[in-house]
């Protein structure tokens, strides 16, 4: 009996460790994600302030 105990034990630490392993990719990729997101709000926000002459974010300056 404790062979198969050994074994199932075993099953569930290897699914714990995918699973962790895929929490990982996906906050990571998750982090990417907002990096980007941040990157294009900022030139959306850039050019805007370009557009309409005005300092939107409260920086003090336009673009």
């Amino acid at each position: 009996m404790g062979i198969f105990w050994d074994l199932l034990q075993e099953n569930e630490l290897e699914k714990q460790q995918k699973q962790a392993d895929s929490i990982e990719e996906r906050v990571k990729e998750l982090e990417n994600q907002l990096a980007n997101t941040k990157t294009l709000l900022k030139k959306t926000l850039e050019a805007l302030e370009l557009h309409l002459n005005k300092d939107i974010d409260g920086d003090g300056q336009t673009g």
